[in-house]
């Protein structure tokens, strides 16, 4: 807050630099301006001389006519210095009269020298008093004009920053929390006192812009790995990358691990974030060798690396350096594999969406190669045509592989039943090698097997194995349960190999179980039904997974009948803390018992996850805590 002095004195040193200016630029101009009418008085000088001192006259006239012409001369117009000479050494005349008035420096004129008839020599300089004294009086007006309204002003504003500060009291002292008045804010306050009260809205700013800033980090914040997420690597990208002028270009790299969705199934989901912040461990490690690199979490399995100003040769060190870390990690923590990397290099102007399907095909390459393998994408042609793309070639290949050569390993966690009268069984997970015999990433398989129409196939082969395998090892006491994918329950053909297959052997069919996904159900009500029935004709029956994500109405398990319904892990997980989730999952084993459904859970990790499933009464249990997958 500025008291009236402090306004008075800052309006002071404004007007006096405004007024420097004024009379520098009055200076300039002044000085051009006497300059150029003393030059222009020259050809009035010419002009006399010409009519007076024509080379017509006797030379004893002459001497006459020059004193007419320097009297003519002396008589119109005022000189403060007038000089005459002939030839060099002949004075004849010779007056000075200076200025006796206040006069702006540097404004006068030059003394003129000038040459005419009679081998005359005039020097002058014209007398410029008159128009010198009507500057400095226009000049002195304007400055006292000028500290007029120097003082008003300053009055003005004293009165301004009062109103203002009666508004921000007005808008912000409950914010304050202060019962202060207008009267208490604004009368007979001293500048201490005012001081204060900003003192205190600067508080309530910061601690409101802490506040902020603590809530943006968090929104920011991935909370298992402590890394930015994926709105910050999209704000980063497209904000920083972008306007940033030090930064030309650089490599991105997108790291997914591959072994999530297994571990989650197998090891349960505390073992996953377990080996999600391994690996993020491992990542940070790396990159604090390379200046500006940053890392984020964009979901559950995938992590983006950005080097800037970085050469893919020196990204590509980066990558060789995470497969070797990866594989001691892979030997450590036992697993098949750890992640895999797709490297691109980008400039400021390419799309992130560009970068990200790019460096997506170069991680579908990398997995049909070695475990913990990285592929820098360098072909950026692939976007234009998706049949065109080496990664799809690939999988395309190992796919067709695994299809030819039954390269297939099936492994069984058994869900256990909460009592002796329910009957349930094991579920079939099946695992894919490539032609090293080496683990191919489950999930990344399926995707691309989907994505490259090659699901119905792969669905073939695991039935036919699963058959094959309880046919070879007289497995026929115990039932098994096989995923089946959306694709081929809507399929025709398939329905109709699938019937022919289970009527073939009649006593195994009676063993298995069809596991498909409760959107897969939703997807064609028709085909899904259709299915179904079909199943239930062969003898066999059918669970339906992930259930309570789509939320489908009972009435329309009613009509499809299914044998069990496996609920979605969303709802297991913990339910010994969550009281909502137990209402209603009660809610659902009473209503799927009335159907003569029974009820399942996946994902159960702990003694007290068991023991309040139990209660809930549901069927049977399936988790990591109840068993890990064996062999089948």
């Amino acid at each position: 807050m500025y008291t009236f002095s402090q306004l008075l004195l800052r309006n002071c040193i404004l007007g006096i630099v405004f007024s420097l200016i004024v009379v520098l630029f009055s200076i300039l101009a002044a000085s051009k301006y006497l300059q150029e009418k003393q030059n222009n008085h020259a050809s009035i000088i010419k002009a006399n001389s010409t009519l007076l001192l024509n080379d017509g006259l006797q030379q004893n006239k002459n001497d006459s006519m020059e004193q007419v012409f320097i009297e003519s001369l002396h008589s119109n117009y005022k000189y403060t210095l007038l000089k005459v000479t002939k030839n060099p050494d002949t004075n004849i005349y010779n007056a000075s009269n200076p200025i006796k008035t206040l006069v702006l420096p540097y404004t006068l004129p030059k003394v003129n020298k000038l040459n005419v008839k009679n081998n005359l020599t005039i020097i002058y300089q014209l007398d410029f008093s008159n128009e010198s004294s009507l500057i400095i009086e226009i000049l002195s007006l304007m400055l006292g004009l000028t500290f007029i309204f120097i003082f008003i002003a300053s009055l003005l504003s004293s009165h301004s920053y009062k109103a203002v500060l009666k508004k921000l009291c007005d808008d912000l002292k409950t914010a304050i929390k202060s019962d202060f008045s207008e009267n208490e804010v604004l009368k007979d306050k001293t500048p201490g006192e005012f001081d204060q009260i900003f003192t205190e809205l600067k508080k309530l700013v910061n601690t409101h812009h802490l506040s902020t800033t603590a809530l943006e980090e968090k929104a920011f914040l991935e909370p298992v790995t402590k890394l930015s997420n994926r709105s910050r690597f999209v704000q980063y990208f497209e904000n920083q990358i972008s306007r940033d002028q030090s930064i030309k270009f650089g490599v991105l790299s997108i790291t997914r691990c591959s072994e999530l969705q297994t571990i989650n199934q197998i090891h349960g989901y505390n073992a996953g974030d377990t080996y999600i912040c391994g690996v993020a461990e491992i990542m940070k490690g790396l990159i604090t060798k390379y200046q500006g690199a940053q890392l984020f979490r964009l979901n559950s399995s995938d992590f983006a690396t950005i080097i800037p100003n970085s050469t893919m040769k020196s990204a590509e060190s980066y990558a060789k350096q995470l497969t070797e870390k990866f594989n001691s990690y892979q030997q450590v923590s036992d697993l098949d594999s750890v992640a895999f990397t797709g490297l691109v290099a980008f400039q400021k102007d390419k799309p992130l969406g560009e970068l990200l399907a790019l460096a997506d095909t170069g991680i579908s390459i990398a997995q049909t190669q070695h475990r913990n393998s990285w592929h820098a994408q360098t072909d950026t042609d692939i976007l234009e045509s998706a049949s065109a793309s080496y990664g799809n070639q690939n999988w395309r290949q190992e796919i067709d592989n695994v299809i030819e050569n039954q390269r297939i390993t099936l492994l069984v966690q058994n869900i256990k039943p909460s009592n002796r009268n329910v009957k349930v069984y094991g579920e079939v997970l099946a695992r894919f090698l490539n032609s090293n015999d080496e683990m191919l990433p489950t999930a990344s398989f399926v995707a691309m097997a989907e994505k490259l129409d090659k699901i119905v196939a792969i669905d073939k082969m695991i039935i036919e194995k699963v058959i094959s395998e309880i046919t070879n090892k007289n497995l026929t006491s115990s039932s098994y349960g096989i995923n089946v994918s959306t694709r081929s329950i809507h399929d025709e053909h398939f329905l109709i190999w699938l019937e022919r297959r289970l009527l073939r052997d009649p006593a195994i069919a009676s063993r298995l179980i069809f596991e498909i996904t409760e959107y897969g159900l939703q997807q064609n009500i028709k085909t899904s039904k259709r299915f179904i029935d079909m199943i239930h004709r062969a003898g066999s029956k059918v669970t339906v997974e992930r259930f309570g994500v789509g939320l489908t109405s009972f009435k329309f398990f009613k009509d499809l009948k299914p044998d069990f319904i496996k609920m979605d892990s969303t709802y297991t997980r913990d339910i010994d803390e969550d009281k909502n989730n137990q209402y209603f999952l009660r809610l659902m084993v009473d209503l799927a018992h009335r159907l003569s459904i029974s009820v399942l859970a996946e994902s159960v990790e702990g003694q007290e996850e068991k023991f309040a499933l139990e209660k809930l009464f549901i069927d049977g249990c399936q988790g990591f805590y109840i068993g890990k997958p064996l062999p089948l």
